[in-house]
């Protein structure tokens, strides 16, 4: 008759580097998610102060980044422009609300195209000039320098392409 049982294994050798890449890679995770979640509520606080409710935080970084362009919604997601998981209900409720304008694609029948109305550029004009005020003030207000910038930059454009590159070959 043959044992089935599971033998206990030794422990692995801790690896002292993985451990510290273990950390900061988490850490650098939490700050990713966190850091989303603070610009939602620094755009939210600038339209509380304006006594505005009529559109959310994440519609107004929406239409932001639609700005003078005319997209789809596919669009919108594959160029990173939106980050959550429901562009159709956001693009619905932001054509009902009359910020964004939909067509038909004169080119392809099945996909409608969108574009800011007078109210949405209204919007996205008012996340412009929040970040305008922070261009002005975030080197000697937050410490945050041109240096600093450009690898920051470079290293989240690095972690993207990786898992960019964890995606597309499955690793």
């Amino acid at each position: 008759m043959m044992n089935t049982k599971l033998k206990p294994q030794a422990p692995a050798v801790a690896d002292p580097h993985e451990d510290t890449i273990r950390g900061l890679y988490m850490e650098s995770l939490h700050l990713v998610e966190r850091l989303h979640r603070r610009l939602l509520d620094v755009i939210k606080d600038e339209f509380d102060r304006q006594g505005r409710d009529d559109v959310n935080a994440v519609q107004a970084l929406l239409l932001f980044n639609i700005g003078n362009s005319e997209l789809t919604a596919g669009e919108l997601r594959s160029r990173g422009y939106y980050l959550g998981s429901n562009v159709s209900y956001n693009v619905k409720k932001l054509v009902d609300l009359g910020f964004i304008n939909h067509a038909r694609s004169r080119i392809d029948r099945r996909s409608v195209r969108i574009s800011l109305t007078p109210a949405g550029q209204e919007i996205a004009e008012t996340v412009a000039k929040l970040y305008e005020r922070h261009i002005g003030s975030i080197e000697k207000v937050g410490g945050i320098g041109e240096g600093e910038f450009s690898q920051m930059n470079r290293l989240l454009q690095r972690l993207d392409r990786f898992w960019n590159d964890s995606i597309a070959y499955r690793m």
